[in-house]
């Protein structure tokens, strides 16, 4: 990495600091030699609140309860504990499910792949508890789309009802969503592993490059190394990092020795160089993630940089995805991730119809096309008009 090149990080509270601290010790008996001044006046409650904002509770309990440190409160311990027995009871539902999903799909003959969830837990920190997952995020081919829907229909799964006009969908979304109100489970079907014109691997190919999970008895198949590392790089930058959860995969997954040799071809190919770039500079940054000089090298861009510091904003505060993704800054921020011609088609899609445009003025369906001329006319009526 270049030495001489720094975020500048002044504006991380000192609780985020200390979470920040804890994370990056490696050794257990180490915690206790953390920096003594970064406990000094360290509202808790706050402390609580990001490590739980952060999704990094699992991990940052199981590093405290072994390093028996007296600086800590006996509630911060209790408290993590809580989070850390429920979150465990969450990945071994989401275990079961994940493996009854696997035998369904297969016996149908889809194929599937977990991106997230358990399976990626205990690839990446050998233990499902060290990390939390809310829902399963699985993706598939296209083509599947509409058996795949029957399928989790007929097993008691309801679908998210979105407005679509003129199958905007499929230029605007990139996944769907299902929930079990019985099992209280939800499932992220992907069609994509990112929103369109983001540039990706097709399914076929990700399906060669696949690996089983030997979590479950089942077969349960999962990204290969090098293209998960890829995916979660571009869905934390698309998110501006704001969970450093994130981050300690990406940190995790180097820290086991992947070779950049194998991935050297996918990030020129894909064109995720720059992305690339801003999470090895936050991981090092933050977590003091060690990279070798092949992986240094990468950080050497200035975008790589320049978007390194603005996600900065996001990662410490406490604001929510919806709250984060309706900003101005984010919506600048989101436009700096992509190349020129990634945002020719950002743009371009603006001019495509949207759901929107359908709650603004209802038209009936056979006169849906009217939508296309009347685009631009309704996009400023709702930029214009007063909220009642």
């Amino acid at each position: 990495m270049d030495y001489n090149y720094r975020l500048d990080l002044s504006s991380l509270s000192k609780e985020l600091r200390l979470l920040l601290e804890i994370l990056k010790t490696e050794d257990y008996d180490s915690i206790g030699l953390v920096k003594k001044e970064l406990y000094i006046d360290i509202d808790w409650e706050v402390f609580l609140q990001l490590a739980s904002y952060h999704r990094v509770y699992p991990l940052i309990y199981s590093k405290l309860k072994r390093a028996d440190d007296n600086r800590i409160p006996p509630h911060v311990i209790q408290t993590l504990y809580k989070e850390f027995k429920k979150n465990t009871l969450q990945m071994l539902l989401l275990s079961g499910e994940m493996e009854q999903i696997s035998e369904l799909f297969t016996e149908n003959q889809i194929r599937l792949l977990y991106l997230k969830g358990p399976v990626i837990a205990a690839d990446i920190y050998g233990d499902i508890s060290l990390r939390t997952s809310k829902d399963l995020d699985i993706l598939i081919s296209i083509t599947d789309l509409k058996r795949t829907e029957e399928l989790l229909l007929s097993i008691g799964y309801e679908k998210e009802v979105v407005p679509t006009v003129l199958n905007d969908w499929k230029w605007r979304k990139h996944h769907v969503v299902y929930f079990h109100p019985q099992k209280n489970i939800e499932l992220e079907i992907h069609w994509r592993l990112q929103p369109f014109p983001l540039k990706e691997p097709k399914f076929n190919e990700l399906w060669e490059r696949k690996r089983v999970s030997t979590l479950t008895s089942y077969p349960v198949y999962f990204l290969g190394k090098e293209d998960l590392l890829l995916y979660l790089i571009s869905h934390g930058a698309r998110h501006g990092w704001f969970r450093l959860r994130w981050l300690l995969d990406i940190d995790q997954m180097l820290r086991k020795g992947l070779k950049l040799e194998d991935i050297n071809l996918l990030i020129s190919k894909y064109q995720n160089r720059k992305l690339v770039g801003q999470a090895l500079i936050l991981a090092s940054e933050l977590l003091k993630t060690h990279m070798n000089d092949g992986w240094e090298k990468l950080t050497e861009g200035n975008d790589s940089k320049k978007i390194a510091q603005n996600a900065i904003e996001f990662i410490k505060g406490t604001e929510s995805l919806a709250t984060i993704m309706s900003s101005k800054y984010y919506k600048h921020y989101s436009l700096s991730l992509n190349s020129n011609l990634q945002r020719f088609f950002f743009f371009l899609i603006l001019f495509y119809p949207s759901s929107k445009d359908l709650m603004t003025l209802r038209i009936p369906k056979p006169l849906h096309l009217l939508y296309v001329p009347l685009r631009p006319f309704l996009v400023v009526w709702r930029k214009t008009r007063k909220p009642s």
